[in-house]
Formats: C-alpha cells, structure tokens, sequence
C-alpha cells in the first residue's frame, strides 16, 4: 500500500516522572529470588532493560492520552476543527465501553463529526490506527486525524510480582513465562497526520505492509480481558517462541516493505522497531540485514511499553537528533497474534512536544 498525500506532522509524547529499576522489582521479588535461588541483576541481564516507567496509582488510560494529544496538536499548530478522526489505539483503555476515544475526544476539544473509536492489536495498535487514518486521508475522507494510546503497566507489573512471591508451586522452569511482564512499562503518544496540503512541516508517509502470521495467537495471552483500568491482569508468555516467530514473521514482512517502496536495506538510514529487549533487537537487525547504529532505541530507559513503544521511540529519534533530513525509515512494527505491519518515510522534519526531555541522558543500546 502507498500514499501520495499523507504526511506524519507532529508527534505528542507524555511518560511518567516515577522510575522502577530492573533492580528494585528484584528485590520486591526477594521471597521468590531467595526459594528458587536465582541470581540478582537477571532481569536486566536478560532484557537490556535497566529501568521502566510507571503512571502514579489510579490513572486511568485517557489522561495521559488527552494531554499527549494536545502536545502533538500545539505542536502542528493545526485548527482543531480541521480533525476528522480520532482513535485511541493502545492495549489498555478506561472502560470496555464506551470506547476510551470518546473520553478523550472530548478531552481534547474535537469536533462533533469526527469519527471516534477504540483499536486494539497488542502491540501494533497504533501503527494499525495510523494506517486507518491514513487510508482516510488518502481517500479524500478526511484532512487530519490523530491516533493516540496510553499503556499503564503499573497493575501488571504489581500484579505480577505479588503472583510470583505467593505461588509455592513455582520453580525455575515453570517462572520463566511470566518474566516478560516483568519488562512492561508506562508511556503514552499521539500522532497527528494531515493531508499533504495542510502540512507545514510533516513528513510524507510513503507506505504500509501488514503480514499476519496469526497460527502463533496463543504464544503471547493475558488470562482475562485486562482492558479495564482498574483490572489486575496477569501475562502468560512464551518468550522463545514467540521471539523466534516473531522474527521469522518480521523477515518475510521486511522483504515486502522493501519491494513496495523499491529500497535496498542498504539504502535504508534509519530504522524504529518494536522496543522488546537487546536480545529480540539483535536477532531482529540481525536477520534484516540492518546497521545496529542505524536503529533508535528505548527500551533501556523506558522497557516495553506496548502499542507506544515504537511510536515513542521514533518521537525519542526526531528529538535528540537522531533522525536528519532525506532519511530513508523504517518503522518495524510487530505484534502478538502475531501480526506485523511496517511503514516507511522519507523523514522531512516532524515537530515532538511532550515531556521526553526527561530522558535527557543517552538512551543506550546493549
């Protein structure tokens, strides 16, 4: 799929002030690291991951996502009037109904007949809601549109941890599962895209792929719909496999991407992917063909925050200067379920508002 008018214009990124280290959840962890005799410093061994964010208790999703909408809308400049679509995108949502999108329609001052409603797709939420808006522009629907989500791990990782401690039944082997919630953080961004003739500064989103792999839905499952704010869900993972065919999924949709566009991966300047871990990012790049040095990431500072993950790295890209002008990008989106869908632009310029000035020290790379 290829679009010809549509343009990325500003991004709106909101993350939390309050910090959980790798470290810290090991020690609440101590009763389980004590029985079962495991190391200290395994979790940020194992991901990368040395420190993840958290909402402060109670929030519910559409806060963060109202105020990460208006950052990207003050930030574009564009009048509010001029959206004609607003979806929220992320895994967690206030309600199971109303849609969350209503809440924040409101919040955010949009118009009466804007279309507004939920998506959900794991960790591809957003980047499905973008392709949707973009479709709409494309087709002369509409002018602009934002997709936003927030993701709260505050209940999973609580939950989680409190699980691990009680369950005597646990040993080494049947713990590991649930390890990759450990891994989930906090974080919320918007994206706004516009038709081209409103565009001031945007970039010009040039395609889209999407490849569904969905034989593997069950490597990656909660136990209960956990879409409620205030639910406490709990994540059975299997990190392996789910890597594993994640990846596998991931080559066959890279290899699409670049025959839709007609790139060469040596062409390719910069790339975003889903942020996991070191491990899932090494054997990523790895297998793509792709230059480490060339590929933004935030998972150490930020962990895996779901749906927001890759829009709030490409965001964390354009602000510290990572990104330049004429890059060729990728955006490496893949999902449980297991889903892919991967976009690339030719970056011009997109202007970010927000709080991401919190991560003013370098986010590395393992």
């Amino acid at each position: 799929m290829r679009f010809e008018n549509v343009h990325l214009e500003s991004i709106g990124a909101e993350i939390p002030t309050e910090i959980w280290t790798s470290q810290a959840i090991e020690d609440r962890l101590e009763p389980l690291y004590s029985r079962l005799k495991l190391p200290q410093g395994r979790l940020e061994l194992m991901s990368g991951i040395a420190e993840r964010r958290v909402w402060p208790e109670g929030t519910v999703p559409s806060g963060p996502s109202i105020r990460s909408g208006n950052h990207a809308l003050e930030a574009a400049g564009i009048d509010r009037e001029r959206i004609g679509c607003l979806i929220h995108a992320s895994v967690c949502r206030d309600f199971l109904e109303p849609a969350t999108a209503s809440r924040v329609h409101h919040g955010l001052g949009l118009p009466n007949q804007c279309w507004v409603y939920d998506v959900s797709n794991a960790c591809l939420g957003l980047i499905n809601g973008a392709v949707q808006i973009a479709m709409l522009i494309e087709s002369g629907v509409i002018d602009a549109g934002i997709v936003v989500g927030t993701e709260n791990s505050r209940p999973l990782l609580s939950q989680t941890i409190e699980s691990l401690n009680q369950d005597q039944s646990l040993t080494r082997k049947t713990v590991k599962p649930a390890f990759a919630s450990l891994t989930i953080g906090s974080g919320s961004c918007a994206w706004l895209l516009t038709h081209r003739k409103l565009s001031k500064r945007g970039t010009p989103i040039q395609a889209a792929i999407a490849e569904a792999r969905t034989e593997f839905h069950d490597l990656c499952m909660s136990d209960d719909d956990a879409a409620g704010a205030e639910m406490q869900p709990l994540m059975d993972t299997d990190s392996e496999r789910l890597m594993a065919e994640g990846i596998r999924t991931g080559i066959t949709a890279f290899e699409r991407l670049l025959d839709t566009t007609g790139w060469t991966r040596e062409q390719i300047d910069r790339s975003v992917c889903h942020q996991v871990g070191s491990r899932h990012r090494t054997g990523m790049l790895e297998s793509m063909g792709l230059d480490p040095k060339r590929d933004s990431v935030t998972f150490p500072k930020l962990g895996n925050t779901g749906s927001v993950a890759l829009p709030l790295s490409l965001a964390w890209a354009a602000q510290s200067g990572e990104l330049a002008a004429n890059d060729r990008t990728v955006l490496l989106g893949i999902g449980s379920g297991i889903n892919s869908v991967m976009l690339a632009a030719q970056w011009q310029d997109v202007t970010v508002g927000g709080n991401l000035d919190l991560l003013q020290s370098a986010v590395p790379a393992e």
